[in-house]
């Protein structure tokens, strides 16, 4: 439920917002909520609920794109992986490991440091940091998948490999793959917005979470409000997340299996 009014909010930010989220008011600076401005005003004069919605388009933009292309670099690698075997599976794995050797957010903030401040750049970090994960758990999925019947039957009857893998172990792997890709979108939020707050993500004027909580840390003492509500925004989204992705895990049974009986015994 909150992650539905959050997405309706976000995309409806130009009708919901009190004002610009980028005109300045340098006379209001650091006023505290008020009729006009609920969330109060940042050292600027920026409404603060504006460049709270506004930053949550960021925020939302990011960690769809970067989750959903580090899923499928991920889910594709380990799949072929699994599959294929052999040298082609020692190399991908090794070339896995070398990612994991590193702290995600480490080479996220690495990578984002060498290719410069922007959007863009913090989606190739992120995705850089995240393909990982799904390719561990494809791959996982796929090595046990591939030795049942119903796949062993239908390389029998001559199916290729791409019939194979998006009719008989695509289907069967999604679940921890979707629980995952949930729960990464809350890490995905959370590392732009760490991105944001060292001043590798979104550049001003752009609003970002991270941003605004970086802006905010001078002030904490004179005006509080200016981190309080970015930081209980993040953490209810993130914390939001997490909630779905168990949830998840606890609806498709992850952890007792994704395979429920063989499709060919019946």
């Amino acid at each position: 439920m909150v992650l539905l009014l959050f997405a309706a909010m976000v995309v409806a930010a130009p009708l919901l917002s009190p004002a610009d989220p980028k005109t300045q008011h340098l006379g209001e600076g650091l006023l505290g909520p008020s009729r006009l401005h609920p969330f109060g005003q940042d050292r600027l004069g920026r409404d603060i609920l504006s460049r709270l919605l506004y930053g949550g388009r960021v925020s939302l933009m990011v960690s769809l794109i970067s989750v959903g292309i580090s899923l499928v670099l991920g889910t594709a690698a380990g799949s072929i992986s699994a599959y294929v075997g052999g040298w082609t599976d020692e190399l991908l794995m090794r070339i896995v490991d070398v990612f994991m050797a590193f702290p995600g957010i480490l080479l996220a903030i690495a990578l984002a440091a060498l290719l410069g401040p922007s959007l863009q750049n913090v989606i190739v970090a992120l995705c850089a940091m995240g393909w990982v994960a799904y390719a561990r758990i494809s791959r996982g999925q796929i090595l046990i998948l591939r030795e049942m019947q119903y796949v062993q039957a239908a390389e029998c009857m001559g199916a290729g490999f791409g019939r194979i893998l998006f009719h008989h172990l695509l289907p069967n792997a999604r679940a921890p793959l979707i629980v995952e890709g949930t729960v990464g979108m809350a890490g995905a939020i959370l590392a732009e917005a760490a991105l944001s707050f060292l001043g590798l993500g979104v550049q001003a004027p752009t609003p970002s979470w991270g941003s605004m909580l970086s802006e905010g840390r001078s002030y904490l003492l004179i005006a509080p409000h200016l981190t309080l509500f970015p930081g209980m925004v993040l953490a209810l989204v993130a914390l939001s997340w997490n909630f779905l992705g168990d949830g998840l895990r606890d609806l498709l049974d992850v952890r007792e299996g994704t395979i429920r009986s063989d499709p060919f015994s019946s």
